[in-house]
């Protein structure tokens, strides 16, 4: 059973920071691409970034490029989005997402994921 866990969600002011953490289990973690969303109340879920299966090498929204880190530790089946000079219109429900490949290819739409996390808060204030 593919299980996630995710934290550090929470209220912060804007040009602050938050760092969400996604531990997943239930498969080779190695052997997957993590993406990070969000969806903000009456709009489309929208990809934040992703980061490759092996190399870690990552992929960001020109909304976040700058701002937002992501990183994992494959040793602890962990994925972690470092959010830094935080917005008001960065509030949203923030998702962890996986998908199975060996290669290191990433994926930037929602349909191209296979798990979902539940998801975490993530509220700035003005």
């Amino acid at each position: 059973e593919v299980q996630f866990v995710e934290s550090g969600g929470g209220l912060v002011q804007t040009g602050g920071s938050l760092r969400l953490s996604c531990v997943v289990s239930g498969f080779n973690f190695d052997d997957y691409v993590i993406g990070w969303f969000r969806q903000a109340p009456g709009k489309e879920r929208e990809e934040v970034g992703c980061i490759t299966s092996s190399d870690g090498r990552g992929y960001y929204a020109d909304s976040v490029k700058g701002r937002f880190t992501i990183s994992r530790d494959n040793a602890k089946n962990t994925v972690n989005l470092q959010m830094n000079m935080l917005k008001p219109e960065d509030t949203a429900v923030y998702y962890c997402a996986a998908q199975y490949s060996i290669i290191d290819k990433i994926f930037v739409s929602k349909n191209e994921y296979a798990y979902w996390g539940p998801g975490t808060q993530v509220t700035v204030s003005s």
